[in-house]
């Protein structure tokens, strides 16, 4: 199977720790995902989000820093023990944090689907969750 990888970078309007824990806390990740999230804090511990679309585990985890996690994808054509690696970077800027998302190993034909999906679904539903006022 050929395979290939997805850049993307995008700033959010908030610290570096919050944006971490908008990926790693399942009441935060369900709350901008609108879907059930299990997410286990440690290094190899396991994840499952959006219904058990996706699943996999923590290979490395700094707060704040970094998240690196292998996963997998309930799609047509996608192995079910085939594992695409994320890694998102975290650092200070001065309008808040930049993320540099990295995804290997993602199925060629699965490619365009996954650069459209973080996008809608993550990039651009955590920039709502983040600029929400509060209640």
């Amino acid at each position: 199977m050929k395979t290939s990888s997805i850049h993307q970078t995008v700033i959010f309007n908030a610290l570096p720790l919050a944006v971490y824990e908008l990926l790693m806390d399942e009441k935060q990740h369900a709350a901008f995902t609108e879907a059930p999230a299990r997410i286990g804090k440690q290094v190899n511990d396991t994840f499952e989000v959006f219904e058990g679309y996706c699943q996999g585990k923590n290979l490395e985890l700094i707060p704040g820093v970094k998240i690196v996690q292998e996963w997998n994808f309930a799609e047509d054509g996608w192995p079910d023990d085939h594992y695409s690696i994320c890694t998102f970077e975290l650092r200070p800027v001065d309008v808040g944090t930049e993320l540099k998302f990295t995804q290997t190993g993602v199925p060629i034909h699965k490619l365009e689907a996954l650069e459209f999906g973080w996008k809608e679904y993550y990039w651009d539903r955590m920039q709502d969750y983040l600029t929400k006022e509060p209640s």
